[in-house]
């Protein structure tokens, strides 16, 4: 899904020790060529362009051997929405004894004066700090005197006791850039995994070694710089249908793998799955809660489950005795935040409290289970060469039965069991097996799949009535039944439908199987609509997709480098029937459409009919996968176009003679 590449920082000789070498570019340097640009030709929609940017991190050979982050940036605005990024705003680190701190900060702005260029300079007073949380803090400052077409400037030196998190770097940006380039100088004693993510690649990629560029206490080590650069980079735009912007955008990253002292000792950050694996086991936070699940049941029903031979009741008795004993508490995690006790006794918790609880509840009933973690779809993928343990954020359980596996997710009510929402379908979990651990993909248990059924008459003083069943299976009830939820009562629910489609009242309605999580949801609504107010109307416009219409499509981009990631296949019908009066008759009706997508993909059928005064049509898409690579997109594009010219055309009525 992304470009990765992985490398153990090691001191390999590159030609010639390092000599001395042009940083970056000049300040003040901006050319009346760049102050006469009008727009970027490579993105004419683009507010702004980065014109040159140049970083470079490094650990400074003294000063508490801090590290030392200087950046340089030249910017051009292009229009007036371009203007914001005038507001410059540094985050900061902070713990209760360390902290980050920003000094050196340039900032100009260049304008047309009388014919020729003028700077107006950034006064350093102007600096105003901010407290994010306990762990961030900001440094704020916002250049004068910019307008569209003002080019920007500004340099800083952030200078960080974090040696450990050294500096990532993002070629990518919300704005294109021309040119973008990155220095980091590391010391021989420090082995980071440099990871570049994206689909971008790089223009330069040079290495060489700087001699004795580090000398704590006595010691000395060389360091290995490396130098990287891009040019002409697109803006990221996030769009629809896609997971955590982190796993796509172009940049460098940087993880510690192993620190060697010069006494001889090392400690080792990046490990394998053996040793994290022991870990969690010891974890009073993971491992140690599973030892409790005789705490999360009741006498009266842990007597119900273990009396039970069916290993595949037992599962779903726990299961649904949890997800109606916990209130989630919208927290993340895939260890514990309270405990398994305290999570019981205040019936709510994190992830990590009430997955952990039926997991351990499961055990006790002498359930086959494993916990399996995972990244959600908004927190990124995680990396599968080594374990990374921030890279996880949640945890599940994989029940065991007669060679099939269930994955469960106890946070929510609505959730049948065996389904994941659709927030944990993001690529592979790892299965804490008590032996080996490994990777498990996730995939929907399910597909979203809503079928609409409208039959109706129009009577002649242009009243629509009849009746609308949709009935919603797989991921589009869960949807459904968590929709209805946020409701107090069916009367806000039903006013809530008439704010999304004003003009339709609902006479009467009925939902069946609401409770019943395992089976489809069915509404069924008798429905009134005032098509025309005249009897005597010569014609009038009407669209069937009464409560059911896409505005926009959804795809907008030119090109998509990323996958299309829907999460899971979906379905969508309508069948739609009216009678309507014998004085009018249907005039140029769309033509019957049928497209598929390559590869068995999807499809789209639309089909009208009319027969004397009554009219059938039938619409209908399906997409079969849950993931679309980015060669499938310009047909996915295609496809959705066809979909909502479709949804959008009114329908022409004329009355005859």
């Amino acid at each position: 899904m992304y470009t990765r590449f992985f490398l153990a920082l090691m001191l390999v000789y590159i030609g010639l020790a390092a000599t001395a070498q042009d940083h970056g570019f000049e300040y003040g340097k901006t050319t009346y060529r760049e102050l006469d640009m009008k727009r970027y030709e490579k993105d004419t929609t683009a507010e702004a362009v980065v014109l040159q940017e140049f970083g470079e991190a490094y650990i400074d050979n003294g000063n508490d051997y801090n590290l030392l982050l200087e950046y340089h940036v030249r910017i051009k605005i292009l229009k007036k929405s371009g203007i914001r990024l005038a507001n410059i705003e540094i985050p900061l680190r902070h713990n209760d004894s360390r902290k980050e701190t920003v000094r050196k900060i340039r900032a100009s702005a260049y304008n047309y004066e009388n014919g020729s260029m003028k700077e107006t300079r950034f006064d350093p007073k102007n600096v105003f700090k901010q407290d994010l949380n306990q762990y961030w803090n900001a440094t704020k400052f916002a250049i004068p005197n910019v307008q569209q077409g003002t080019v920007i400037e500004y340099s800083y030196i952030l200078e960080s006791p974090f040696l450990f998190n050294f500096r990532d770097w993002e070629f990518q940006s919300d704005i294109p850039k021309i040119y973008s380039e990155y220095w980091a100088s590391i010391p021989g004693n420090y082995r980071f995994n440099i990871t570049l993510r994206g689909f971008l690649k790089l223009d330069m990629e040079e290495g060489e070694v700087v001699k004795d560029c580090f000398a704590p206490g006595g010691g000395r080590a060389d360091c290995a710089r490396y130098k990287w650069a891009m040019k002409d980079i697109p803006a990221f735009h996030e769009e629809e249908y896609m997971t955590a912007k982190v796993n796509f955008l172009s940049c460098i990253n940087f993880e510690l793998s192993e620190v060697q002292y010069f006494d001889g000792r090392k400690d080792k950050f990046t490990k394998e799955w053996k040793d994290v694996e022991e870990e969690l086991r010891r974890d009073d936070e993971f491992g140690g809660q599973l030892k409790s699940g005789r705490h999360v049941l009741d006498e009266s029903t842990a007597a119900a489950v273990l009396i039970e031979k069916d290993p595949l009741v037992r599962a779903r008795q726990v299961y649904d005795h949890i997800k109606r004993r916990y209130s989630w508490n919208d927290t993340y995690g895939c260890v514990a935040e309270f405990g398994i006790r305290k999570a019981y006794e205040k019936k709510t918790g994190n992830i990590g409290d009430i997955n952990l609880s039926l997991i351990a509840a499961l055990r006790y009933a002498k359930v086959d289970v494993e916990p399996l973690i995972l990244s959600t779809r908004n927190h990124g993928l995680p990396t599968d060469i080594h374990p990374v343990m921030s890279d996880f954020n949640y945890v599940v359980a994989k029940v065991n039965i007669e060679g099939k596996s269930y994955l469960l997710d106890a946070t929510i009510p609505h959730l049948p069991f065996g389904m994941l929402p659709d927030r944990c379908l993001n690529g592979k979990g790892r299965v804490m097996a008590e032996k080996e651990s490994y990777w498990y993909e996730l995939k929907p248990s399910d597909k979203s799949k809503k079928i609409q059924v409208v039959d109706v008459t129009l009577l002649p003083n242009g009243m629509l009535k009849g009746t609308l069943q949709t009935t919603y299976t797989g991921y589009a009830a869960l949807y459904k039944r968590i929709e209805m939820s946020e409701f107090t009562n069916q009367e806000e629910y039903l006013k809530d439908f008439g704010t999304d489609y004003p003009g339709v009242e609902v006479v009467k309605y009925e939902a069946v199987g609401k409770e019943e999580i395992e089976k489809p949801l069915i509404e069924k609504m008798e429905l009134t609509f005032q098509v025309f107010d005249q009897s005597n109307a010569k014609g009038f416009l009407f669209s069937p997709f009464i409560a059911w219409k896409r505005r926009e499509n959804p795809f907008k981009s030119v090109e998509r480098l990323y996958p299309v990631d829907f999460g899971v296949a979906i379905e969508r019908t309508l069948v739609f029937t009216m009678n309507f009066p014998e004085s009018y008759e249907l005039v140029d009706p769309p033509a019957k459409v049928g497209l598929s997508l390559p590869n068995d993909g999807g499809r789209f059928l639309f089909d009208i009919q009319q027969n004397v005064n009554r009219l059938s049509l039938h619409n209908s898409m399906q997409l079969k996968k849950a993931v679309y690579s980015s060669e499938e997109y310009h047909y996915l594009k295609e496809l959705y176009s066809r979909v909502v010219a479709i949804e959008q055309t009114d329908l022409v009525f004329r009355k005859k003679g």
